[in-house]
């Protein structure tokens, strides 16, 4: 993983691919098209064509939603690292943007070549 001093702005760890929730299909633009979509138990990451949008439910009932939006032309670097056979249970994310340093966990469930390719093909 991304070796630095850096702070994480921002850190979410995803386990389980789902559908793009409604308010946040509304929220596409023309020509924007989700390409994958996973959560946690009440949050939810959908990377799309276009960006990064991570659906942040707040407070006890999870009805106060937070949407945090990350332009991939805002990406100055990412980095990845997989999950290790035995002891480490998790792959990483890092995105260094130009607001700072964002950090997302996956499951070992999630492919995180998968998100890698995703990044590659519409930061590069």
């Amino acid at each position: 993983m991304l070796k630095s001093n850096l702070e994480p702005y921002a850190t979410w760890t995803f386990s389980t691919p789902c559908k793009v929730p409604d308010d946040v299909q509304g929220m596409l633009i023309v020509g924007e098209k989700p390409v994958c979509a996973y959560k946690t138990i009440r949050d939810i990451a959908i990377f799309t064509n276009k960006r990064l949008i991570v659906r942040d439910s707040k407070g006890m009932t999870g009805q106060k939603v937070e949407i945090y939006t990350v332009p991939y032309g805002s990406i100055v670097m990412y980095s990845t690292e997989n999950a290790g056979k035995i002891f480490d249970s998790t792959s990483e994310i890092g995105l260094v943007t130009l607001v700072g340093y964002i950090k997302i966990n996956l499951d070992k469930s999630v492919d995180v070549r998968e998100i890698d390719k995703v990044l590659a093909t519409y930061i590069l």
